[in-house]
């Protein structure tokens, strides 16, 4: 069982989030090599703008934005997120001008972190759905409106509840940094 779930979960997370670290450094030393360090700045707001449009997911969620698959925008938020994530640390760099980008920065990867655990437990939540696939299956529903209801009951799940608890204020505390950061930005940056 613990190698089962180290082999399913654990090192598939520790890849993907290795990935964007290493992504990221060999992306910032291209820059560097290539004298085009300024480009990371645009980065940062490219970034941002990707990691606000995966949060269409979470509207759609709650029934904010009426269009889009659940399971579509989910996929969609997951991507989106790791590539606006990408910009963002590329933007970070390794540099260390002031501590509050760097706090921002650190707080987004234990976002990320936190939604790569939230991706397996929705995965385990769904595999435990199974059952009720095959019930609603039996009651002659298409197979759009199976995945939806797997979806909305997955989460549902006592265990998505609980990892929302901390995914949500992570998220919050990232959001909020990361204004603050832009907000610095604007007001003491030398045009």
């Amino acid at each position: 069982m613990a190698v089962r779930f180290a082999l399913t979960r654990i090192i598939p997370s520790a890849l993907i989030y290795g990935a964007l670290v290493a992504a990221a450094l060999v992306i910032d030393v291209a820059l560097h090599a290539g004298n085009l360090i300024w480009v990371g700045r645009y980065l940062g707001m490219i970034g941002s703008v990707t990691i606000v449009v995966s949060f269409a997911y979470s509207l759609r969620k709650r029934r904010i934005i009426p269009i889009g698959s659940p399971n579509q925008l989910l996929r969609a938020h997951e991507w989106l997120g790791w590539v606006g994530a990408l910009m963002v640390l590329v933007h970070g760099g390794v540099h260390f001008n002031a501590w509050l980008p760097w706090v921002a920065l650190l707080s987004m990867m234990a976002v990320v972190a936190s939604g790569l655990t939230g991706k397996f437990l929705l995965q385990d939540a769904q595999a435990s759905l199974r059952g009720r696939a095959a019930e609603l299956t039996s009651q002659g529903l298409h197979e759009a409106e199976v995945e939806k209801q797997l979806l909305l009951h997955s989460l549902l799940v006592d265990t998505m509840k609980s990892w929302r608890l901390v995914h949500m204020p992570l998220t919050m505390v990232f959001t909020g940094l990361a204004v603050i950061h832009i907000i610095a930005i604007l007001l003491f940056w030398r045009w």
